[in-house]
């Protein structure tokens, strides 16, 4: 008789150590509820009519030493060569107290974006740190905290030039023939969707005519050619247009920065400072422009501001949330940044200093002069006599094509720009045995020239674009070059932020759930690291099979058919999915459909992404209870039947619920033609349950750094891929340099051509860790906990919204309005008190104003959601002695939270109310908490008095004045 396959089974399974809630808690939670099994319970949540019978279609679940070994051996199938294919990636050295303390550290990487500015001050130091290092060496005075990467900061570049400039007709955008490809391609796709005409060529023949808005350049350009744009400069200022560098942040540091000749904006990968190259990603953009543009700039802007007491405190300035305020007028659909790789780079930055930068790049620089002296000793034309670090070589085309043969069977890889051009990029890992080994490939068998017969080759970096200004000047950029000065600094950082390794942030709409060490690990591997993203592809083809299955597996828990993994933010995806369906529709000889309906309760970045998409957004009502207007819906998708292209739809919904007219919804807007858009936000109460697909959406993106475990990294890295129906895979996303399969693609989303590959291994370890029971208990087990947390503060607080049997999805919004009549406290205070007890808030005013939006997830034990309620029981209390008159309206517990220890140990104490209950206002505080290094930041402030680089440390006196 054969024994049971359990037999051989590792006993250690993964989904227990994933899922909080024992099955013990989760009998008595479901006690608390009224139910006596989880399947019952589910059963009254989930309409009947979408339920997916299951189970899902995925390998069973395997142990985190099995899928470790099994990523290890996908690893091992990708070929590490030299890549000196530049194109704004480069192979780097990333120093170790970086590598361990930040990359692969939760207390960093597990943090969520610093909306709670409070408990956030190390990360917003960080990254004032990285917009300080973008702005000082680009010499523009205002940066962001990084974007998505580059090709997708040029194109925000060009959405800000469109929104600043008047113009009168067709607008007109001119592009650097030498920009990198994949920044071409994916200006174009955003400009098709924008009706902005797109002309590329030389930069020595733009003409700046009627309806030209601005130009993108290239400084170094794609083939290393460095041009003095100083008189183009002048042309476009003179024209009223706008004009961008697409630069490099080593190259500055010897260059003329952009901001010194000219340039109205600067763009670029802050990559080579130390991030690794990860097959294309993540990585963090920067951006950077004059004072004139700070309201138009996109992203996240970290300033300096002063709290309650006067003291400085750094806050997200001027475009906070600012989708959720200004919607489909929103100058940007970007909702996170890559926050955890602008930290990365900008403590390169303050590890090496000016110093340390300036001398990798001009041994980087003198290593590059050598090779083209090398080389044109060798019989080879260097096309361009100014360069930094990339050369181009002219030869015939046979030599080229030995050369590039000689190359690979050397594990070397070079650049091809044509077929008798050879470019070559080199990077800060490059030594002397590098640059022989370049020159014996280029000697085809002859006596390559010795490194000291070139020792006296020149530098090509013109006297004229030689840079003379300082950068990186203030204190933190000199303190800290020994590794323990180093170690201290960020640990003291990360002590100043609250993460999951210290508590639960019950954030609505975010998902902050377990990312497991397991899942992580391979993230750093050099197999998976040091690929460059525009490696052959029969070099990656671990990679390959991690991205068939991951989509064959994300496909199946959709009920869709095919998966593009190109989107390397969920904005992306919604953008992404929404291009998919207008070249859907275009192909159809509809491209005339240009009407996307979006609900009132939809998340602010969707109606932002519908005009990027170039969709006309035309709002459906919700009704009392939070669900989508079904007649209204009906009557607008009838009224806009001819030019009806789609209708995005959250689901479960930006409220929390699960509509029961889903289906109804879904039929109503293709019997008018249109296209169903789901945004997958709340998919983590959909795996295992029901599917999209199944449901009656055409498409939809995912947040792998929600549902499937990537985490936050304190705002960023995220991806968004999308997941579409048959007869969408043609026209998912393609890209320039490489054949993914979709001859009809809808464009280029993002520079890499599978976003950010390098953390797509931890959705991958999770789905492979939990398989299809995990994954189906995880989301049973996180919408009981989203129910379980509002019927425990039920009769505390109100609950504004709630399916037909009175219970939730995975999140709930708790209604604290009432409390601003009946004792001045508003829903900030709550959240601000709530720091007190050790919590991270959730998220307050969205998608109701005054509310909060709590989503537990399926990771939180009991005793941590019990912990939770509790605080949120006492803080009533607290409330309601507000109400009662026994302590000020203007002056109690929560108008002066959070309470830091500055404030608990100074000398004066003017409030109605002890040290001790602001300081330990339960049990569990004595025994651990973070606190909040400064007071309630004053915000307002912060934004009159905008400065968003590190100022001089008496400044920060001056601003608290």
């Amino acid at each position: 008789m054969p024994m049971p396959d359990t037999t051989f089974a590792h006993p250690d399974r993964f989904a227990p150590r994933h899922i909080g809630p024992t099955p013990a808690d989760q009998r008595e939670m479901l006690k608390t509820l009224g139910y006596d099994s989880l399947d019952r319970f589910i059963a009254d949540v989930i309409p009947k009519d979408i339920r997916f019978p299951g189970p899902l279609n995925l390998p069973a679940a395997r142990s985190e030493h099995e899928v470790l070994a099994d990523l290890r051996a996908l690893a091992g199938k990708n070929e590490v060569f030299r890549s000196y294919l530049g194109q704004g990636y480069s192979d780097c050295l990333t120093p170790p107290v970086i590598l361990r303390n930040i990359l692969e550290n939760p207390g960093w990487y597990t943090a969520y974006t610093p909306y709670q500015a409070e408990i956030a001050q190390g990360r917003l130091e960080a990254l004032l740190n990285y917009q300080t290092m973008v702005a000082d060496l680009t010499g523009l005075p205002v940066a962001n905290a990084s974007l998505l990467d580059e090709g997708t900061a040029a194109a925000e570049a060009m959405h800000m030039t469109e929104a600043a400039v008047t113009h009168e007709g067709k607008p007109v955008y001119l592009v650097d023939e030498g920009c990198h490809p994949p920044t071409i391609a994916v200006v174009r796709t955003r400009a098709a969707a924008r009706g902005i005409e797109i002309r590329v060529g030389d930069p020595a023949g733009f003409a700046f005519g009627a309806g030209v808005i601005g130009a993108l350049v290239q400084y170094p350009a794609t083939d290393g050619r460095i041009t003095d744009f100083r008189a183009l400069a002048e042309k476009a200022h003179a024209a009223g247009a706008i004009l961008t560098a697409a630069t490099d942040l080593l190259a500055l540091t010897l260059l003329v920065p952009p901001g010194e000749w000219g340039a109205d904006v600067a763009i670029g990968n802050s990559q080579r400072f130390g991030v690794p190259l990860g097959y294309g990603g993540p990585h963090a953009a920067f951006f950077a422009t004059r004072e004139d543009f700070k309201r138009h700039l996109p992203g996240r802007i970290i300033g300096v501001s002063r709290d309650a007491e006067g003291r400085p405190g750094l806050r997200m300035a001027l475009q906070t949330r600012e989708q959720h305020i200004r919607r489909d007028k929103a100058t940007s659909n970007i909702c996170t940044a890559q926050v955890l790789l602008a930290v990365t780079a900008g403590m390169y930055a303050v590890y090496h200093g000016p110093e340390g930068l300036k001398a990798i790049a001009e041994r980087l620089h003198r290593l590059t002069a050598i090779l083209a002296a090398g080389a044109q000793r060798l019989g080879y034309r260097v096309v361009h006599t100014a360069y930094f670090d990339t050369i181009a070589l002219e030869t015939d085309a046979a030599t080229a094509t030995k050369i590039h043969a000689a190359a690979r069977q050397r594990r070397v890889n070079l650049r091809a720009l044509s077929a008798t051009r050879i470019a070559i990029a080199l990077d800060e890992t490059v030594g002397a045995d590098e640059v022989r080994a370049l020159l014996d490939i280029l000697a085809a068998g002859r006596r390559a020239p010795d490194l000291d017969e070139l020792a006296q080759a020149k530098s090509a970096i013109p006297a004229a674009l030689a840079r003379t200004s300082p950068y990186l000047t203030h204190p933190v950029f000199h303190r800290h070059r020994s590794e323990t000065e180093m170690l201290r600094y960020l640990k003291q950082l990360e002590d100043r932020d609250l993460s999951l390794t210290s508590a639960m942030i019950p954030l609505g709409s975010c998902t902050m759930k377990l990312n497991a060490t397991a899942e992580m690990i391979p993230v750093t591997w050099a197999e998976f690291g040091r690929l460059h993203p525009f490696a052959p592809v029969e070099q990656a083809q671990g990679y390959a099979e991690l991205f068939r299955r991951l989509e064959t597996w994300l496909a199946e828990i959709t009920g869709f058919a095919g998966v593009s993994l190109q989107p390397n933010a969920g904005s992306q995806g919604e953008y992404a999915g929404l291009l998919v369906i207008r070249a859907y529709q275009k192909a159809q000889g509809q491209a005339h459909r240009d009407v996307c309906l979006i609900p009132q309760s939809a998340h602010g970045t969707n109606p932002a992404s519908a005009v990027m998409a170039g969709l006309k957004v035309v709002v459906v009502r919700t009704d009392a209870k939070g669900n989508i207007d079904v007649t209204d819906l009906k009557a607008k998708a009838k009224e806009h039947q001819a030019q009806l292209a789609a209708l995005m739809v959250t689901y479960p919904s930006t409220h929390g619920v699960f509509e029961s007219a889903i289906k109804d919804i879904c039929r109503a807007v293709h019997q008018c033609g249109g296209q169903v858009y789901m945004d997958g936000a709340n998919l983590n109460a959909q795996v295992g349950l029901c599917r999209p697909g199944d449901i009656g959406a055409d498409v939809c993106h995912l947040n792998l750094h929600k549902t499937f475990c990537i985490p936050h990294g304190g705002g960023g890295p995220g991806m968004g891929p999308i997941a579409v129906a048959p007869h969408l895979v043609p026209f998912l996303p393609q890209h320039p340099l490489v054949n993914l399969g979709h001859p009809q693609g809808a464009g280029t989303v993002s520079s890499a051509p599978w976003g950010s590959a390098s953390i797509l291994p931890i959705s991958y370890a999770y789905i492979a860790m939990m398989g299809p029971d995990g994954l189906t208990d995880a989301t049973k087990v996180a919408i009981l906990s989203a129910n379980y947390v509002a019927r425990r503060v039920a009769g505390h607080y109100g609950l504004l919204y709630a399916g037909e049997k009175g219970l939730v999805a995975h999140e709930c919004i708790i209604d604290p309005r009432a409390f601003k009549a009946s004792a001045g406290i508003e829903v900030e205070d709550i959240a601000k008190r709530i720091i007190d007890y050790g919590f991270h808030p959730p998220t307050i005013s969205f998608p109701v104003p005054g509310t909060m939006m709590v989503e537990p997830t399926e990771s939180e034990p009991r005793a941590e959601l019990d912990r939770f309620c509790d605080a949120l029981i006492a803080i009533r209390e607290e409330i309601r002695e507000v109400e009662d008159g026994k302590v000020p309206r203007d002056n109690n517990v929560l108008k002066r939270a959070p309470h830091t220890l500055a404030d608990l140990v100074a000398d004066r104490w003017d409030r109605p109310y002890s040290r001790e209950r602001a300081a330990f206002p339960s049990a569990a505080t004595r025994q651990h908490k973070i606190w909040p290094p400064v007071g309630r930041v004053d915000g307002a402030y912060g934004d009159r008095n905008l400065i968003c680089v590190c100022p001089p440390v008496e400044s920060y006196a001056e601003a608290a004045d």
